[in-house]
């Protein structure tokens, strides 16, 4: 068995622990870390993810997670560059910027007002360009508001891009498997590999995604309550025009997503089905998803409830108190949990990031792309 020594491990390769490892490595430039993600980067719940960022949150800690995220990701996509250290193009990042229209009810103004963040701009509308044809009149009581602030990512494509730009002290490690998480009150905490191989490091973050049972930290992460819930979003056929907003459900905690590349909208709605599991959650959509769906798209769409549906299916972690965790797991600031978003890994990914450092007591150096 071979040993390694890091000064930080991120465990989990999904948008948020690519995010960590990042952010780890602009603050301590001369720190060694090693990213260990037991698949490709990306190919888990980030790769299914609608990759929706909207200028949101149910609560102050959230809103100011959203407003710092929205602020990241357009100087990242300012600052991204056009070629790499050999001269070769590099394709600019897959984050695409969209117009916003929300559906919410008439006694719910003050609550919207609270809830979307200034750079929103949310205005009461009659209409909003590109609003998609299939949608039936509103229902009774109901307002549309037109806004700004929202973007798109391919979040698995992202994720990949964001791996190949991080500098080479950061070790990435793919299809490697930690059996074992052991915590060490002096030594730092050592993980144990699929491989056969240790990894020791000075302070280690999970990421794990929905991945919450893992034998490996399932008692270390059991006392944060997260639970893990099925996530579904149908493909619906439909070429959305070009201005086409996403429309936001705000009651029904849904939206449509135009994928104009797909010539499709993606419809996102809640799922109530808890506890899954990751591995052996099934990926394709069901009879009992579809009616699912048909019920909130019966309120606004009627004629697509009935139509054939392609989608996507996973799952994700959620909190107990729908905010995202960053706890500390060991009592000494060396084992840090990260996660647990409740859908928004993506929207709030870089917020989480830079909390993680907080935590680590990383300096905030100042840089161009956060």
């Amino acid at each position: 068995m071979s040993g390694e020594r890091v000064d930080f491990a991120v465990v989990g390769g999904g948008i948020v622990g690519v995010l960590v490892a990042r952010e780890i490595s602009h603050r301590a430039p001369r720190a060694s870390v090693a990213l260990v993600e037991r698949d490709a980067v990306g190919s888990g719940a980030s790769r299914r993810s609608a990759g929706l960022h909207f200028p949101r949150g149910a609560s102050e800690r959230v809103r100011a997670m959203a407003r710092y995220s929205e602020t990241f990701y357009r100087r990242l996509v300012e600052v991204w560059p056009t070629q790499d250290r050999a001269g070769h193009l590099v394709h600019p990042l897959p984050i695409r910027p969209l117009p916003m229209a929300v559906v919410a009810l008439a006694e719910r103004t003050a609550l919207l007002r609270e809830h979307y963040l200034d750079s929103a701009a949310l205005t009461e509308a009659t209409d909003v360009p590109g609003l998609p044809g299939f949608l039936a009149p509103l229902p009774a009581r109901t307002r549309l508001w037109r806004g700004r602030g929202c973007q798109y990512a391919d979040v698995g494509a992202l994720v990949r891009a964001l791996t190949d730009a991080l500098p080479d002290r950061v070790r990435i490690k793919e299809g490697v498997r930690v059996t074992t998480v052991e915590h060490g009150r002096t030594a730092g905490v050592r993980l144990r590999l699929g491989n056969g191989d240790e990894l020791s490091a000075g302070h280690v973050v999970l990421a794990p995604g929905p991945w919450l049972t893992d034998p490996a930290w399932r008692e270390l992460v059991a006392p944060l309550g997260a639970r893990v819930k099925k996530v579904v979003a149908l493909h619906l056929d439909g070429p959305p025009a070009r201005d086409a907003p996403v429309v936001v459900f705000e009651n029904e905690d849904a939206f449509l997503l135009p994928l104009r590349e797909r010539g499709q909208w993606l419809f996102s709605y809640t799922c109530r089905q808890w506890d899954v599991d990751p591995d052996a959650s099934p990926t394709g959509l069901s009879a009992h998803d579809l009616r699912e769906a048909g019920a909130v798209l019966r309120r606004y769409a009627p004629r697509l409830a009935e139509a054939p549906a392609a989608g996507r299916v996973f799952c994700d972690a959620y909190s107990a108190g729908r905010e995202p965790e960053i706890r500390d797991l060991g009592g000494d600031g060396r084992l840090l949990f990260a996660g647990a978003a409740n859908g928004s890994g993506y929207r709030l990914g870089p917020a989480i990031a830079a909390r993680v450092a907080d935590e680590l007591a990383l300096p905030t150096a100042p840089r161009s792309d956060s």
